[in-house]
């Protein structure tokens, strides 16, 4: 039935391309988590009337957030070629994605961690400041708890943007589906090796979504 329906299809092609499609995903996830935690962090702390405010660092901190939040994603890909080829030596294959896929979704969740943390009630703040707490307590102890529902919410909506950055990546020859439905797919005619690369897609993206729901209600204290 399945050899029917996609008879132009190599099964362990698209299981390799899978692969590298979830790697790419995974390792740009783990590293926009912290990277994006820690700049949503410093925009919030360094915001008007806050813990660390300093209107300077707020300034150029938000600036360079927004500059690399609002470059489409395959122009950020040619413009970062020259730094990935320093760093890696190649601008090919899955680690060679890596740069532009952090670079693109760690401002992107950094405005979402600071979306959260603002709506952190500030008499729970003031509460622990009147109490003595360290601002490193704070941070541990109450800002990133509280904001544990948004920012596993925000992490999943970024984890999704960022299978489409794969895809898009892919492309330009970093491997993964979007690289089989391109070049297996749409450059050589055969519709059905594209829609089943877009099949999978489409599960890792529900997988991905049901696993933050789950996370995100499990955590939601309310």
């Amino acid at each position: 039935m399945i050899e029917t329906l996609f008879p132009n299809v190599d099964w362990e092609k698209m299981w390799e391309a899978t692969v590298e499609t979830l790697y790419m995903t995974g390792m740009s996830v783990a590293i926009t988590l912290v990277l994006g935690i820690i700049l949503g962090l410093l925009l919030f702390l360094t915001s008007p009337n806050n813990i660390w405010e300093n209107r300077g660092i707020y300034t150029v901190t938000s600036a360079v957030v927004n500059i690399f939040r609002s470059i489409p994603f395959i122009i950020l890909i040619v413009l970062l070629i020259p730094f990935t080829k320093v760093l890696l030596g190649t601008i090919r294959g899955a680690n060679a994605a890596l740069p532009a896929l952090i670079i693109g979704a760690a401002p992107f969740y950094a405005r979402m961690v600071e979306i959260a943390l603002r709506e952190v009630s500030k008499g729970v703040i003031e509460a622990a400041k009147s109490m003595g707490a360290k601002t490193s307590t704070i941070i541990w102890k109450v800002l990133l708890p509280e904001s544990m529902p948004a920012l596993i919410s925000g992490i999943t909506v970024t984890a999704i943007a960022l299978i489409g950055f794969t895809a898009m990546a892919g492309v330009i020859g970093a491997g993964g589906l979007g690289n089989l439905a391109y070049l297996d797919g749409f450059q050589r005619g055969r519709d059905d090796v594209t829609l089943a690369a877009t099949i999978v897609i489409l599960i890792i993206v529900f997988i991905i979504q049901f696993i933050g729901d789950i996370l995100t209600k499990i955590t939601d204290k309310r």
